[in-house]
This record gives structure tokens, C-alpha cells and sequence, in this order.
């Protein structure tokens, strides 16, 4: 298969074999975690808010990994409040192959598609749901949920969020990346961050999903800590101070396109971020369809440069 792609895809999907630069960390001292398995959870006494931290939803996405390894290798507390870290995925990072590093995302299905409340309270079976059940009672309790996540093909970092406002107010404070993106999710199943209470406007509840570079690459685990302790120090949980950061673009999706056929294919290997600058500018063909921009200056936001029928080729948002 890998064989017939234009030469540009191959070419970037050939690129974690020869750059190797990270390696997937040792997480064996973190395994059996302190309240659930993987999962880290530490309690100040003193009134604040519960931040959890998740790394490893998708078992390749080893930066975030890499992270929560050096927060708990350092011994980092809550000055108030709570501090959760949670390793998600263990099963599918425990077959991680820096040979073959994206065959790793997942065993059975993708764990960030699988949490609206019908699903997970329903008769289906999978690892990723009987992991996502055990991550329930973690998930009910926190605030505050940052779910750090690594892009396949390159592409301008990112803070993603759902409708909530709450959300988008504390990306915007958050502010790096300095691209902050609201939208609605996926055709294939609720993430992480649209769970429960945290999808409820006026619940108080906040989630935000970071989209911090390249899988492969070192700055992608600086980008995920520069935020991590931002946001530590913001909720109070770190001591500051919180330096002041120029205000983020906000982008909110208008459309999502999700691949109809197998033939599905961009016009070019779009980077996420690119701002198509006239309406009706083809970006895609899927079958005999042309996928056009909607509006002007639309971003198109982490393309998916190989989609598979029924999954999410690109989302198309206009800027605040």
C-alpha cells in the first residue's frame, strides 16, 4: 500500500524511521499507579480544583508519555487542590514498535471515540471500553481535564475544545499554542473532552484536548510541558507567576469532512493550519465529489492526508 502513495506522503510516513527522535519511556515504576492502574493521583488538602492530566489516549502518541513520566519522576504535588496523571492507553503503548510507531493508536477501537454515555453504558465490548469505563470514576471527579495528543502529519500546534464556553475562555487564557480551535467532534464517536458534565455549558466543568506537534519530534514534548505548567500555575496548582501571552486566534469549525469512498484524496499534502484564502477553492476529491472551502479564509485544520471511509479527512473553520 505504502508502495502507490504520491511521493510526498510516503515521504512523511517514512520520516519517524530515520529522525527516531524520541523514544518511547519506560513507564514500568508507573504501571500499577497509586489509585487505579496508570493512574497517578495526588491530593493536597487544601480546597482547589481537580486537574487531570492525560497522556497516552492513543497508545503512539509517546510525547505525552514521555511527559508524565518526567511530572512524576520530579515529584511534582498540588500546592491546592487535586493533581491526577493518567497513563490511558497501557494495552496498545505496551505494543509501541519505533519499526511500525502508528500500528500502536489503538487494539481494538479508537479510545477517543468512545465516550458518550450510551456507549459506555452499553452491552459493547472492546479494550479501549473496558479501559474508558475503569477511567470513569477519574473523569467524574476532575474540573479540569488536559488530554496531551501528537499529530501524524505536521502540522500547526494546537488547543482543541469542545462547544462549552468555559473551555474556550480557558484555552484562550491558556494561549499556547497560540491557535485556539473550537468544534463539535467526530461523526465516529465522542472524545475524551465531550464527556459527561464536561459537554454541559454552565457545568463548571472544563476540558481541553492539546494537538502539540509531530508524533516524532523533541519540540512537540517541550510544547506539551510549556503548557502543562502554564496551566499548572493558572489553576493555582503551581506557584507562578503567570506571564501574560499575546491573545490566541480562535477558529471555530464550520464544516467537517468526513471521507465518503476509498478514493478520497487532497489536492495537494495540505499543512493543518493553512489558510485557503477564496471560497470555493477545491481542496479534496472524494469519488467524483470536489470538497470545496465553504467561505473565505478558511483554515483547514489537521488534515488527515490518508482517510479512510467513514472517519475525518479535514475540518474547515473560519477565524474569530
Amino acid at each position: 500500500m505504502r508502495a502507490q502513495l504520491p511521493p510526498a506522503l510516503a515521504e512523511l510516513l517514512e520520516a519517524p524511521r530515520r529522525t527516531a527522535r524520541l523514544q518511547a519511556p519506560d513507564i514500568t515504576r508507573w504501571r500499577a499507579g497509586n489509585s487505579l492502574p496508570g493512574v497517578w493521583s495526588f491530593d493536597s488538602g487544601l480546597p482547589g480544583p481537580h486537574l487531570c492530566l492525560v497522556a497516552l489516549t492513543h497508545g503512539n502518541e509517546i510525547a505525552g508519555a514521555i511527559l508524565l513520566d518526567r511530572l512524576l519522576r520530579e515529584g511534582l504535588r498540588p500546592l491546592r487542590g487535586r493533581l491526577t496523571l493518567v497513563f490511558a492507553n497501557l494495552d496498545a503503548f505496551s505494543r509501541f514498535d519505533a519499526d511500525d510507531p502508528t500500528a500502536s493508536r489503538f487494539l481494538e477501537e479508537d479510545l477517543n471515540r468512545v465516550w458518550d454515555i450510551a456507549t459506555l453504558e452499553g452491552p459493547r465490548r472492546s479494550a479501549e471500553l473496558r479501559r474508558a469505563r475503569a477511567l470513569r470514576p477519574v473523569l467524574d471527579g476532575a474540573d479540569v481535564i488536559l488530554d496531551l495528543h501528537s499529530m501524524l502529519w505536521p502540522a500547526d500546534p494546537l488547543l482543541l475544545v469542545g462547544g462549552p464556553q468555559e473551555s474556550v475562555r480557558l484555552a484562550m487564557e491558556l494561549g499556547e499554542p497560540a491557535l485556539v480551535v473550537a468544534d463539535h467532534g467526530h461523526q465516529t464517536g465522542r472524545r475524551m473532552i465531550d464527556y459527561g458534565h464536561f459537554a454541559v455549558p454552565g457545568s463548571g466543568r472544563r476540558s481541553i484536548l492539546l494537538e502539540a506537534g509531530w508524533h516524532w519530534e523533541a519540540e512537540t514534548v517541550q510544547r506539551m510541558e510549556a503548557a502543562t505548567r502554564r496551566l499548572l500555575a493558572l489553576l493555582g496548582l503551581a506557584p507562578g507567576p503567570v506571564p501574560a501571552l499575546p491573545v490566541p486566534r480562535l477558529a471555530r469549525v464550520t464544516q467537517t469532512i468526513t471521507a465518503r469512498t476509498a478514493d478520497f484524496s487532497f489536492t495537494q499534502p495540505w499543512r493543518g493550519g493553512t489558510v485557503i484564502p477564496k471560497r470555493g477553492t477545491v481542496i479534496a476529491v472524494d469519488g467524483d465529489e470536489e470538497i470545496r472551502t465553504p467561505h473565505d479564509q478558511c483554515m483547514l485544520v489537521m488534515p488527515s492526508l490518508i482517510a479512510s471511509p467513514g472517519h475525518t479527512a479535514v475540518r474547515l473553520a473560519q477565524i474569530d
